[in-house]
């Protein structure tokens, strides 16, 4: 008996790797076409003839990648990650105009369940649904014709060569274009799909693999406890607040319009704390900031060590200090390794964790206890504790506070930026901020009541954020081409007078530090000057205090 039912057709591996190399260049790079479109300098049919080409060229390059995975399950497994990759990466570089590089892809790796929570949407989705789903099943359902291995091996190897050599000639036809565009767009080179992906996960596995496999650095050994602790039975009690995505354009104390800091503003005015307005971060996402600011290198150095350090933490605890770090965000990415931690974010606390969320104030709830459970030795010494906010991580801003430090409205409710008034995403953010003001006021008044202690405050956000500005949203650029908002971060301190005293601290003087250049590079340096702590580590020329301080 026949069968009435034909076979299906079958595809060669050349037809299935060009068809998908041409979806990836077409409606898989949305996001390049619609930057390169608005560009001046591709403009016309000059401009259209650079888009072809560079379409072909990305074709190409995509093609020869392809081929030379055409084996047996490989070709199609490659094709589907290739699909759904650039699916997911054309959404958000289009929704919030990030770029995919190394840094985004460390800070891809280190998302956690509710921060990607935080960026579903519908948009996504659907985005993710007909870019790459979709095609990712066609692919898969493709049945492919067979060839003898050695046959096959040379013919991919052949037929790659040939679109290596579509993509070289179709990029020299418009070289002249495209060597401009690249020269003055840096971030075009990033969103090109999916080579983009796949460079920035390279670069990201050359940078960390060699790291890791590296033992860990020890450093300041020689860390010892200053003066003050012969001067004075009193023990230290220094709150480090790490801020999270607050950008300085958005606070009150640096000039903002908007009253973001009602708590904090009369604290300034009267001369109780000192803001500094000029502060840059060591990177513009938290993988990158905050291992940076809490590292003895600095950022240039710390971008090119060879290997994992120990960091400011270490070194206090090593002096004979206790050390306590309280988490409110998805980790410290190893900066608190070594030390005591907390994690508040699964806390089931109704007074502060009322949607399955914990607000930042959940942080100093019980802290008191929790202190009281270090080591006693170290403890009457001092203690060192840091706060790590969820402070104003978008994009849910909304989330960032409680209803009744919503003074501006109305709010975005939506994750989907881009889909909502751009005032209403300022007015969610600037709630956020409003709610750090809040719990700096709260830790502050925390401080004042430990009067057997001498007692600090200091606060800095590990990076800023983008609001829309020239379409950008959230933040990760890379530093280079990161716009200011990205980079300029708050920063503030507060000394209760004995500690002033301890110190031998003119906060007058601190205070007119107010627009003075700074960068995170100077945190290690002032935290162990606050702490007084000795170390050959120690470079005078980044503590901020430094100038307003007796130091004989």
């Amino acid at each position: 008996m026949f069968s009435m039912r034909s076979a299906a057709p079958t595809w060669s591996r050349f037809s299935l790797a060009l068809v998908v190399a041409v979806w990836l260049a077409t409606v898989g790079n949305i996001s390049l076409w619609k930057n390169l479109d608005a560009l001046p300098e591709v403009m016309g049919w000059r401009g259209l003839g650079f888009m072809v080409a560079f379409g072909v060229a990305i074709a190409a390059v995509a093609f020869s990648l392809l081929i030379l995975c055409a084996w047996p399950v490989l070709l199609k497994g490659v094709a589907v990650v290739m699909l759904i990759s650039a699916a997911a990466s054309s959404f958000f570089m289009l929704s919030y105009g990030i770029v995919i590089d190394a840094s985004m892809m460390a800070n891809v790796a280190g998302t956690d369940a509710r921060e990607v929570a935080d960026l579903l949407s519908w948009r996504l989705v659907t985005t993710l649904l007909f870019v790459g789903i979709v095609p990712a099943i066609w692919v898969s359902s493709r049945p492919l014709r067979g060839a003898p291995p050695i046959k096959r091996f040379l013919q991919n190897v052949l037929l790659a060569i040939v679109g290596f050599g579509v993509a070289i000639g179709a990029t020299l036809l418009v070289f002249q274009d495209f060597a401009s565009v690249m020269r003055n767009h840096k971030q075009i080179r990033y969103m090109i799909n999916p080579m983009n992906g796949l460079y920035a996960s390279v670069r990201l596995a050359i940078d960390q693999i060699p790291h890791q496999q590296k033992p860990l650095e020890i450093i300041g050994q020689d860390a010892t406890l200053g003066a003050s602790y012969q001067r004075t039975q009193r023990p230290l009690r220094l709150l480090l607040v790490v801020g999270e995505t607050s950008r300085a354009a958005n606070w009150q104390l640096g000039g903002y319009e908007r009253p973001t800091n009602p708590e904090l503003a009369p604290l300034l005015a009267n001369g109780q704390l000192q803001y500094f307005r000029n502060v840059m971060s060591c990177g513009t996402n938290t993988a990158a900031s905050l291992p940076c600011m809490f590292s003895a290198l600095g950022k240039s150095d710390y971008e090119d060590r060879d290997g994992p350090q120990e960091g400011l933490l270490d070194v206090l605890q090593r002096a004979g200090l206790a050390v306590l770090w309280i988490d409110n965000q998805s980790g410290c990415k190893g900066v608190c390794d070594r030390v005591p931690t907390v994690n508040t974010r699964d806390l089931n606390n109704p007074a502060f964790c009322p949607n399955g969320e914990c607000f930042d104030a959940v942080m100093l709830d019980g802290l008191d206890e929790r202190i009281a459970q270090l080591p006693a030795v170290q403890r009457d010494k001092g203690v060192v504790v840091v706060l790590h906010q969820m402070g104003s991580h978008g994009p849910a801003y909304f989330k960032r506070a409680p209803e009744a430090y919503k003074a501006f409205k109305p709010e975005c409710t939506s994750n989907a930026l881009q889909s909502c008034d751009r005032q209403a995403v300022v007015n969610a953010y600037d709630n956020s901020i409003r709610y750090t003001d809040h719990l700096l006021a709260a830790s502050i008044q925390w401080l004042s009541r430990q009067s057997d202690h001498d007692t600090a405050m200091w606060y800095v956000s590990d990076h800023g954020e983008s609001l829309g500005e020239n379409n950008l949203y959230l933040h990760g650029l890379p530093y280079s081409l990161a716009p200011v908002e990205q980079k300029h971060v708050p920063q503030v301190s507060w000394f209760s007078r004995a500690m002033q005293q301890r110190l031998r601290l003119d906060t007058t003087c601190l205070a007119a530090q107010a627009d003075v250049p700074l960068t995170h590079d100077g945190l290690f340096h002032t935290l162990l000057a606050l702490a007084d702590v000795k170390t050959a580590l120690y470079q005078a020329s980044l503590d901020v205090t430094v100038a307003c301080r007796q130091t004989n």
